[in-house]
């Protein structure tokens, strides 16, 4: 007995998909390395071998290419914390998030924060998919930092809000490029001094 697995894709559409994927993957890292607003739609067309007419195709602006970047690595963090053990401990949880998005930063594929008055940061609002996603990340985060409170192992008088945005900022830290052009450390050895400052503070601690 033949079981279908569903309607079978064209090799057309493999194609086009493939193509759209090399577009955002070159998009990321960018974004990642220049920012929006250095970053030229022709550098894009042309690291991926394409023809700009042929990237408008895909994307009508570059806001587009963006936002759709944007949304790729949103996604990845959601499987990412779809993957967390579900009976590990809030702090755990956290702190595994942190690292993960410094690792992506340090590899050069977390793109640059848009500015307040960007472009891209009003497709950003406009985009449906991205703004769940940033809400549904940004209430499994915060229900850690409450959680990781109410156990003792967050500072209960600070606000959950900035916990967040102070968890968030590591992903766009300039201190890991500054480590990494050092060439004092690993990436490895980066994000666990950043780690160590980010979570355990700068006190000294007897013993």
């Amino acid at each position: 007995m033949v079981t279908r697995t569903g309607p079978r894709v064209s090799f057309k559409a493999q194609m086009l998909q493939a193509r759209e994927e090399a577009i955002i993957k070159s998009v990321n890292h960018l974004l990642a390395s220049k920012g929006f607003e250095a970053m030229t739609v022709d550098e894009v067309a042309a690291d991926v071998g394409i023809a700009k007419a042929s990237l408008y195709k895909h994307f009508p602006s570059k806001e587009d290419l963006a936002a759709a970047a944007m949304v790729s690595v949103m996604r990845r963090a959601q499987a990412f914390l779809d993957g967390l053990p579900p009976e590990a401990a809030p702090m755990d949880n956290l702190r595994a998030v942190v690292a993960w998005t410094m690792g992506l930063k340090l590899a050069g594929e977390m793109p640059a924060l848009p500015s307040q008055n960007s472009s891209l940061r009003a497709a950003l609002i406009g985009n449906t998919d991205y703004m769940d996603g940033l809400i549904e990340v940004s209430d499994r985060l915060g229900g850690w930092i409450e959680a990781a409170q109410a156990q003792g192992r967050i500072n209960p008088k600070l606000p959950a809000i900035a916990v967040l945005y102070t968890l968030y900022a590591r992903a766009c830290d300039p201190v890991l490029e500054f480590l990494k052009m050092s060439e004092l450390h690993s990436d490895e050895e980066i994000v666990s001094l950043v780690m160590s400052t980010c979570f355990d503070g700068l006190n000294a601690r007897a013993g």
